[in-house]
């Protein structure tokens, strides 16, 4: 009897071992990695102007195991040279850090079908923004319009940490507790020093989008 036994754990182990290999075979990978939102920066509105942000998001990107990707941050600059936030993050979709659709592309990112609240908008540790008791920081700098485009507030084109103001989103969509408070575009910083971003609800980060 006991041999019997022996015999049927010999058999049946494989079996086991090979029916768990396909289970995991048949699960649908996790898309890669395509937005989150910056855990640090300067802290101001200075960040090195365009090219600072986009390699702030990189070097995050990379503790993400998405460094192999090419990541621009979400914003816009004004003047000669001035560039629209939504023409520099490529065309999606974008996904967070767990594997959740945030947009299938740049008109759906601007459109009320965008899915980032506090939920879905994570730092590239998948951390989110807003933790419980923390200050809030859920002011994001962005130059932008609701439609992803250039306004006259972008702490002169993300290099200035004193006078003038930023465009900031809300990442948590809410508005004194109330949703519906746009993502991308809610109201002006008070300027651009880390007192003045943080006295309105902010931190001076940013978003970051994967262009390719």
């Amino acid at each position: 009897m006991r041999r019997n036994r022996g015999f049927v754990v010999l058999v049946f182990a494989p079996l086991a071992a090979i029916l768990i290999d396909q289970a995991a075979a048949q699960q649908p990978a996790r898309p890669p990695v395509g937005f989150f939102v910056t855990s640090s920066t300067s802290g101001t509105g200075d960040l090195g102007g365009l090219a600072g942000a986009d390699k702030r998001c990189q070097t995050l990107a990379m503790t993400a195991g998405a460094g192999n990707r090419t990541w621009r941050a979400y914003l816009s600059t004004n003047g000669p040279g001035g560039v629209n936030a939504r023409d520099r993050i490529g065309s999606g979709p974008w996904y967070n850090v767990k594997g959740v659709l945030l947009a299938q592309n740049v008109a759906e990112l601007h459109s009320d079908k965008a899915n980032i609240n506090n939920d879905t908008a994570l730092d590239e540790q998948g951390r989110t923004i807003n933790a419980t008791g923390a200050p809030n920081r859920h002011d994001i700098l962005t130059g932008s319009t609701t439609d992803g485009r250039a306004t006259e507030m972008t702490c002169q084109n993300w290099t200035n940490s004193g006078a003038g103001s930023a465009m900031l989103g809300h990442h948590d969509r809410l508005a004194r507790g109330t949703p519906g408070s746009p993502w991308n575009s809610a109201h002006a910083s008070q300027g651009c020093s880390a007192e003045n971003l943080r006295a309105t609800g902010g931190a001076g980060l940013v978003y970051c989008f994967a262009a390719n």
